[in-house]
């Protein structure tokens, strides 16, 4: 958890001010590595239902043609909340098998960093026994993302992914880039947020300027195949953003050589 140590620290630290410029300018880029996309979603806490010695609960994947499919599938959590209610859950079903009985007693939900998952699915993607990883969004981000869709006019019954959420002056303009830091090292980035509250919260600084801003609404899968396969410029500046639930968690972590003091945030621009 070392990557999630050192955005403890990074949060006690930064800043934001919303720079109402549009992205341009900025030199081509080549699709990101998996290497870089790995240290972007670092920066994200997920939880994963574990044994004391970090094994994953999983189970077999559904049979296919009457025949047992290869592999198995485990859950994971954005939210540590969610995932310790569904251990509860589990410990709530009676079975009379005594070893089940222990083993679910022994569960817990284990922090991970977004990137090992990442990581680990493409190790193994080849791999016809893989451990595959069914995501499990949060409810409340899965409805604020399905009403913003049907307010947009997309008829969407189902939303099947994690929902990330993305501010843009305007829904044929560029996204809105914000800078984080102090004036001293200030870093000019794309922010993609994991909480609708905290994409609102950035409209509603854009909006008296930019009357026609909006939150789109896309699913961390698109987003991943994006950062894999695009070579727009402005992917390189994406920086996710935890939900409050996950920022809550992070800054509880020890934080290495944490600093002295608090450096104030900085102005709006």
């Amino acid at each position: 958890m070392k990557s999630l140590v050192r955005w403890g620290t990074t949060l006690g630290l930064v800043g934001s001010t919303l720079l109402v410029t549009a992205i341009a300018g900025i030199a081509p880029v080549i699709a990101l590595s998996e290497q870089q996309i790995k240290s972007k979603l670092d920066n994200i806490p997920v939880w994963l239902i574990t044994n004391p010695q970090g094994l994953p609960l999983s189970r077999p994947l559904s049979e296919e043609n009457g025949k047992q499919a290869a592999g198995s599938v485990t859950g994971v959590y954005m939210s540590q909340q969610e995932a310790q209610a569904f251990i509860a859950e589990l410990r709530n079903v009676k079975d009379k098998d005594p070893k089940t009985t222990q083993m679910v007693k022994s569960l817990q939900a284990t922090p991970v960093p977004l990137g090992v998952i990442f990581e680990q699915v493409q190790k193994t993607k080849n791999e016809p026994n893989r451990l595959l990883f069914a995501f499990k969004p949060i409810d409340k981000e899965v409805k604020g993302a399905m009403e913003l869709l049907k307010k947009n006019g997309e008829q969407v019954k189902q939303f099947r992914s994690v929902p990330v959420f993305i501010v843009r002056f305007a829904p044929d303009k560029s996204y809105v880039p914000i800078k984080l830091g102090d004036q001293k090292a200030e870093q000019e980035v794309v922010p993609l947020f994991f909480s609708m509250q905290d994409a609102q919260n950035l409209l509603n600084q854009v909006q008296p300027k930019f009357p026609k801003a909006d939150i789109q609404v896309v699913d961390v899968d698109g987003i991943l195949n994006t950062l894999q396969e695009k070579n727009d410029p402005w992917l390189d500046k994406v920086v996710f953003f935890p939900n409050p639930e996950a920022r809550q968690y992070i800054q509880k972590l020890p934080q290495e050589n944490p600093p002295k003091s608090t450096p104030a945030p900085a102005k709006k621009k």
